[in-house]
């Protein structure tokens, strides 16, 4: 699981294009919701650590973001070979993202 966000982002063609299951993390590294949601998102990812994860910095002008229509931070796109099957937005438990992950694969 990626620590930080990456101001290098994937473009959207290689998002779409990718196999298997896979999360879009979109926040910024000083935005409180994002580090809050951390310790949840760990706990959550524990049982999924084969997942991949992408976790992008977003802003304006930030066309990873914009395609996925991203509004709040921290926003986690759940994807399955490229499509969005679940979306979770500022999560405060683990809970709510292991719902998510349930819906692109199965625990782990």
């Amino acid at each position: 699981m990626e620590r930080t966000y990456q101001e290098a982002a994937p473009t959207r063609a290689e998002i779409d294009a990718l196999t298997g299951p896979a999360v879009l993390e979109f926040g910024t590294n000083w935005c409180g919701y994002c580090r809050a949601a951390q310790a949840p998102l760990a706990e959550a990812y524990a049982g999924y650590p084969d997942i991949k994860h992408f976790k992008v910095e977003d802003g304006p002008g930030r066309l990873l973001g914009r395609s996925f229509r991203v509004k709040l931070w921290p926003t986690m796109i759940f994807l399955q070979d490229g499509k969005e099957v679940a979306r979770v937005v500022r999560p405060e438990t683990a809970g709510e993202i292991r719902d998510a992950f349930v819906q692109i694969a199965p625990p782990g």
